[in-house]
């Protein structure tokens, strides 16, 4: 397994009135997070809060090309971002327990933190499809160029890393500075990861390693 230090380009935030962050997705144009009792657009280019939805908010947040997905309790929200409104929600598996989200291959992704796995998920009836096992707490999940990469938590470090999506094998490590936390993962589709960093109210820029050939 390779493993290297986390390479903090840039952070947003705090926010005025935001305690927490946790889930967090990229649009294409802006970085969206959850904080509870909202879902929040942050612009990339000046760091300020964009767009503020009030909606149930309190892990995991995905978005497919057109709809937000919202993690909350024992239930994931679609949300429809122009308007904010819930369009329809899906059971989670497991009656809750949730924490990361993503979106890839027309399925969510759901993390969950304390089985230490994530489930692919059928976004339409929330029915597992199946489940890949994790070494660590999961909390964010994204994809990028193929790769799966999730958030770990546990006491006060975090790491991001990629796994293999079959097997769950840890292949890659980054590790995070001790105390910045991972509450939530997303990848820019590009060489950035967007990290929610739980209580600082802060989003953290992390460069992803280019490959080597």
């Amino acid at each position: 397994m390779k493993r290297s230090p986390a390479e903090i380009d840039e952070e947003f935030g705090p926010f005025p009135g935001i305690e927490a962050v946790h889930g967090v997705t990229f649009d294409g144009q802006r970085i969206w997070f959850a904080a509870g009792d909202s879902l929040n657009a942050v612009d990339p280019g000046s760091g300020a809060l964009a767009e503020v939805i009030d909606v149930a908010a309190d892990a995991g947040t995905a978005f497919d090309g057109h709809h937000l997905f919202q993690l909350t309790e024992n239930r994931i929200d679609r949300i429809d971002p122009k308007t904010g409104v819930v369009v329809s929600s899906i059971p989670t598996p497991e009656s809750g327990g949730g924490s990361g989200l993503a979106w890839s291959e027309g399925s969510l992704w759901l993390g969950r933190y304390r089985d230490r796995k994530i489930h692919q998920i059928d976004p339409e009836t929330g029915a597992i499809l199946r489940t890949i096992a994790c070494s660590r707490f999961v909390t964010g999940v994204t994809w990028v160029d193929g790769e799966l990469w999730h958030g770990t938590w546990e006491g006060d470090q975090s790491d991001v890393r990629r796994i293999d999506p079959t097997t769950g094998e840890v292949l890659e490590a980054i590790d995070m500075p001790k105390g910045a936390i991972v509450s939530g993962l997303e990848s820019d589709g590009d060489r950035r990861f967007f990290c929610g960093g739980a209580t600082s109210g802060t989003i953290r820029v992390v460069h992803r390693p280019l490959r080597e050939t």
